[in-house]
């Protein structure tokens, strides 16, 4: 099927619906190919996948990539700022927003920069919740005005680096998850005769919704009971250190499904701040956490891959929320803290990468022409073929020829028909079902058994890329990403499939996709042709999964291509820098292979061949040669044109 089809890009948008979760960033171009808006201040500005794609290919670089697109990162930043800003004032509320990003959602050096950088004029800081990650904050977060929040489980070592980022000037909060983290602070601060700025983590009754509700309640892994809150608190006091005592942190779970679980524990937290003041612990800070969530699947519903509110009504829940508690309590508006990364973060990334291949179970066929002397089991497949279109009862269709399927391969086993016979039958079968599948389209009702044809009549595109690097979560905890076609959009998709990765793991599939009517096992792509490219792209990739991927079979990180936006270009962006990915023997490393000696023991190898007569001197040279390059090469398949 093709352009002339009375398909439209209205058409694919309703398919896809791109602008359900592509935050404004997305959209299905007139030329039927996906464009990005990265700049939220230049609506006018698009740039083409297909161009972008063109000229990765033209620099040479290997396909399965990963697209940064920084603009959007920036445009994340401001926006979340600048929706506090514009609502703190809109509510006369006293405080103000100090917000902080969360490394570990995304650590990636180029993507932490950019966000400092985007943040700067908002004094926008970093979260840590790691040694690792606090070198890593004390490097980059320089910004005096900006704060760093400590998070996480905390050694000797890690309140000794936290004090020396309070030596640097650096405003500094360590977080207390656990009392026992209070007692070494306090002696290590003393011994140093540095002054720590602290903070306690509550434990919250609420609970949030989604994936991650067991972050809030009483059998969370982090926090501290309303007990040993105000233990610590006067702890604090008896030490000398009552000042110290400068926030309460709250969270109660990653991507929040459900508005009403912020404002819950919007109010509970302010509640436990206020009860603080009245106690006399006068605090400055309130943390409210993560859990601003991404609409992976568009539904704008309590899904766990959605969310039901926009982040203007997250930041309205947390700000009016906030403040109506305060002066009820007559306590002052705390200055506004939250931790929002997977919002920052999740748009401005995603995967490309190229259909190499197709995968059918009724691909190979049979010449199914009746012979003398066949068995009667191929007889009764070809009589129930051939009156499929006569038969008013698909579902008798249906169980006679599976009936005669599970017939042939015992017959088989038992030596009674051959294998060309068998290959018949499963010829005859899957026929069958494609002429079922046909009918059954404009059924007002499909049978049970019957409802799985779909999905078993589908293809498998086979994708160049892991699922285990590129989509962990899809695999670990079914989350749901938007993928679809980069091109071609304009016309009909006319082939419904699954996705297989190339990995050898019966794991490394996607069946689940966002589509108009929800979630479907079966994603419509268009056929492939041949000497052509068809490339998908895998969006919403800039939480988590660019950081958690895994080298299942030695695949390891995707080259990155990043992009900028740029009004005086022709195309509108230019490719800023290409950070190299995973070559085979980086992989091998880490996995403690030695690949010089490898290379050197296959060398000996070849040398011995040529030594015994059995290979020439120049063959074995570029055989050595190969081994050698592809040691050093990209651990994905190549299949640039």
């Amino acid at each position: 099927m093709g352009k002339s089809d009375n398909w439209t890009i209205s058409d694919a948008e309703n398919l896809y619906g791109v602008k359900r979760w592509s935050g404004g960033y997305f959209e299905i171009g007139a030329n039927g190919n996906m464009h990005v808006t990265p700049d939220a201040n230049n609506a006018e500005m698009r740039i083409d996948f297909k161009e972008v794609i063109n000229e990765i290919k033209a620099e040479g670089i290997q396909f399965p990539v990963v697209l940064r697109f920084h603009d959007i990162l920036r445009s994340q930043v401001a926006l979340l700022n600048e929706t506090f800003i514009k609502t703190i004032e809109e509510a006369d509320y006293q405080g103000l927003y100090r917000g902080v990003y969360p490394v570990k959602v995304n650590q990636m050096r180029e993507v932490v920069e950019e966000i400092v950088d985007a943040g700067q004029k908002y004094n926008y800081g970093l979260e840590a919740g790691s040694k690792a990650e606090l070198l890593t904050v004390m490097a980059y977060n320089i910004n005096p005005e900006a704060l760093t929040i400590l998070n996480g489980y905390k050694d000797e070592e890690f309140v000794r680096l936290s004090l020396l980022a309070r030596k640097l000037g650096r405003k500094v909060i360590v977080v207390i998850e656990k009392f026992s983290e209070l007692l070494m602070l306090v002696k290590i601060a003393k011994e140093l005769d540095i002054e720590p700025i602290i903070g306690l983590r509550s434990k919250m009754t609420v609970k949030g919704r989604g994936k991650w509700e067991g972050s809030g309640g009483d059998r969370a892994k982090f926090g501290l009971t309303i007990t040993e809150i105000i233990n610590a608190a006067r702890y604090l006091e008896t030490e000398g250190m009552g000042h110290c005592f400068k926030l309460l942190h709250f969270h109660i779970g990653s991507q929040l499904t459900d508005i009403r679980a912020v404002k819950e524990a919007i109010s509970e937290g302010a509640m436990i701040y206020s009860e603080l003041h009245h106690l006399g612990f006068p605090l400055e800070y309130v943390d409210v956490g993560g859990g601003l969530g991404v609409d992976y699947d568009g539904s704008k519903s309590t899904n766990d891959s959605s969310m039901n509110y926009s982040i203007q009504e997250y930041v309205a829940d947390v700000v009016f929320g906030m403040k109506e508690v305060c002066d009820l309590e007559k306590v002052p508006h705390p200055t506004l803290i939250s931790e929002s990364g997977r919002a920052i973060t999740a748009h401005h990334s995603c995967v490309v990468a190229e259909i190499v291949g197709e995968i059918r179970a009724d691909s190979s066929k049979m010449e199914t022409t009746a012979v003398e002397g066949e068995h009667i089991l191929v007889s009764n497949m070809r009589y129930v073929s051939l009156s499929v279109e006569k038969q008013d009862n698909l579902q008798e269709i249906f169980n006679d020829a599976t009936d005669y399927k599970e017939q042939a391969m015992s017959a088989f086993k038992l030596r009674v028909i051959g294998l060309e016979e068998l290959a018949k039958i499963e010829t005859l079968y899957w026929q069958i079902m494609e002429q079922l599948q046909l009918r059954l389209r404009s059924a007002e009702f499909i049978p049970e058994d019957m409802q799985e044809l779909e999905f078993d009549l589908s293809s498998q595109y086979l994708c160049n890329f892991s699922v285990f690097q590129s989509a962990a979560d899809t695999w670990a905890i079914d989350q749901v990403l938007p993928i679809l076609p980069l091109t071609r959009m304009n016309e009909r998709p006319n082939v419904n499939c699954s996705l297989v990765d190339i990995t050898c793991d019966s794991d490394g599939k996607i069946d689940q996709f966002v589509l108009e009517k929800g979630i479907s096992d079966v994603l419509p792509m268009h056929n492939l042709k041949a000497g052509e490219d068809y490339h998908l792209g895998m969006f919403l990739t800039g939480a988590y999964q660019d950081v958690m991927g895994d080298m299942h079979n030695l695949f390891g990180r995707l080259n990155e291509v990043h992009i900028y936006s740029h009004d005086d270009d022709p195309l509108d962006f230019y490719i800023e820098e290409v950070v190299t990915g995973s070559s085979v023997d980086d992989v091998l490393s880490i996995m403690q292979y030695h690949p010089n000696s490898m290379a050197k023991e296959v060398k000996k190898s070849i040398d011995a061949k040529i030594a015994q007569g059995e290979m020439r001197p120049r063959e074995g040279v570029k055989w050595t040669d190969f081994y050698e390059d592809c040691l050093k090469g990209y651990t994905y398949l190549k299949t640039n044109k």
